[in-house]
């Protein structure tokens, strides 16, 4: 079982992965927004943590943590009916969260531009 939400070492590139800090303990990092996203896209906690290779618990437990983070939940859980399983959903919050998370890489990736781009110069390639 994996459950760790690190990228596959095929996928890792060069350039910024932002973690912002909301507590000695609690932050919101790439991570955590693409679990967002998935379940944004679709509507489930178990199909976005597939999409990450990422187990049910794990991605209950980042949702869970996501959601006492903040004065409101990120994220609501339906039960399913007879025959059907349940779902989930980002709140109204959930979505600003999201937005501004991802307005915030878009902004240091600018922002860091000239800087990553004379590295990629310098960098042995592996």
């Amino acid at each position: 079982m994996k459950a760790k939400t690190e990228r596959r070492p095929a996928e890792r590139r060069i350039g910024p992965r932002l973690r912002v800090y909301l507590g000695i303990e609690d932050h919101l990092g790439p991570g955590k927004a693409d679990l967002l996203t998935g379940i944004d896209e679709t509507g489930s906690i178990v199909a976005a943590g597939k999409r990450m290779d990422m187990s049910y618990r794990r991605a209950w437990l980042l949702v869970d943590a996501m959601n006492k983070m903040f004065k409101s939940p990120l994220v609501t859980k339906s039960k399913g009916g007879k025959g059907g399983g349940g779902g989930a959903e980002l709140t109204a919050l959930g979505r600003e969260v999201l937005t501004r998370f991802r307005s915030m890489e878009q902004k240091t990736a600018k922002a860091i531009a000239g800087d990553l781009a004379a590295l990629r110069k310098v960098v042995t390639a592996r």
